[in-house]
């Protein structure tokens, strides 16, 4: 496999710039904050818990939780992992063997694609940049082979925030239902839409043979926590994964999971100040951008706390990135991050990410460097 892309630029600047206007992740809490969440009875849970091993499944108390947001999935349909890249690479080796083929959505979080590619023929279906991303069904339907397995799609999408409406969902369902294909769901950036209305259904709670992707670091902001999960109404290829992890990280940190259960029972708090995150700093982001209308396409995503907007500097994205964070401290990612093996990704496009309370600082910071710079 390559190399992960987006992983070696973060290794290289994201805890050296001061400014991290590239983070994907909603506004992270403390420790200290995350327990001043907790009653009384998970504190002293917390701080009385044995760190030995955990079930591999994760705990039956977190499954429980976890389960209370769906609609159907109960804690026997749910499989915990250590964070979703865990989760992504035991599907997609579970799931697929090198006589089938698997289609995948781009631009995407290059696992989404190199894991697939890592075990069998897989094809590309781009979201539409002219038309704010947009996913054409018949397109993906166009991509089916007599030995398609699987279809991977991820919404609100990484690195554009799209968020496909709910007859596409539907109808990519129904796709997958007519030739029993499964469906792979990266649902880590649902709960942090502006508007409720345009939420996706989970794909486990609307389709038997579908795979729901989440974790506890994106709208949560819990990243620290390394907990993610896999909801799936078939209880069989759930217990295919729970032996694949055995090869893997065996179990999740039992820290971890207590704090996750504190953050999932007070999730109605924690998501609406991290969507209220979200909607301060896109109000800074529009007047800046409306500043900067010569250099940048900016438009407001659908969901989640990232976008992908077009860079129109003579320089080149590449280079203004790189300049931007050598001399101004502030890490955008530029589209070579994105590139695909399967598809055009734009060269000429930038990811930026609103989900933390330091964006506004981090703007300032921009906006007097390109001004500084005569731009």
């Amino acid at each position: 496999m390559r190399d992960f892309a987006l992983e070696v630029y973060f290794s290289r600047w994201e805890f050296t710039a001061r400014y991290n206007l590239a983070g994907s992740d909603g506004e992270n809490r403390t420790l200290a904050q995350l327990l001043a969440l907790a009653t009384p009875a998970e504190r002293d849970e917390f701080v009385q818990l044995g760190l030995g091993y955990t079930e591999t499944w994760g705990s039956a108390p977190l499954r429980e939780a976890i389960a209370a947001t769906y609609e159907r999935i109960s804690p026997r349909q749910l499989l915990c992992f250590a964070g979703a890249e865990e989760a992504i690479f035991a599907a997609m080796h579970v799931l697929l063997e090198r006589d089938d083929h698997a289609i995948v959505i781009t631009p995407n979080y290059q696992s989404a694609e190199t894991l697939p590619l890592s075990r069998c023929a897989v094809s590309a279906v781009s979201l539409d940049p002219e038309r704010t991303w947009a996913l054409d069904v018949d397109r993906l339907e166009a991509a089916l082979r007599p030995n398609t397995r699987l279809i991977s799609i991820n919404f609100p999408n990484n690195p554009t925030g799209k968020i496909i409406p709910p007859a596409t969902i539907a109808a990519i369902v129904e796709l997958c239902r007519r030739r029993g294909l499964w469906l792979f769901s990266d649902e880590c950036y649902r709960l942090l839409e502006r508007d409720p209305a345009v939420r996706l259904p989970q794909a486990a709670d609307v389709y038997e043979r579908a795979l729901s992707l989440n974790v506890m670091s994106k709208a949560y902001g819990l990243a620290g926590l390394r907990l993610g999960w896999i909801a799936c109404q078939d209880r069989a290829v759930l217990e295919r994964l729970e032996r694949f992890k055995h090869f893997l990280s065996i179990c999740n940190a039992a820290p971890s999971e207590v704090l996750a259960r504190i953050a999932l029972r007070a999730r109605e708090q924690i998501l609406a100040e991290n969507v209220a995150v979200v909607r301060a700093n896109l109000a800074v982001l529009d007047r800046f951008f409306a500043d900067y209308r010569h250099l940048f396409d900016w438009h407001v995503p659908e969901g989640g706390c990232i976008s992908f907007i077009r860079y129109r500097g003579a320089d080149g994205v590449e280079a203004f990135t790189a300049r931007a964070v050598e001399e101004c401290g502030v890490l955008l990612l530029p589209a070579s991050v994105f590139r695909s093996e399967l598809a055009t990704v734009p060269p000429d496009f930038l990811r930026i990410g609103f989900g933390r309370s330091h964006v506004p600082r981090g703007v300032d910071v921009l906006r007097d460097w390109l001004r500084r710079s005569g731009r």
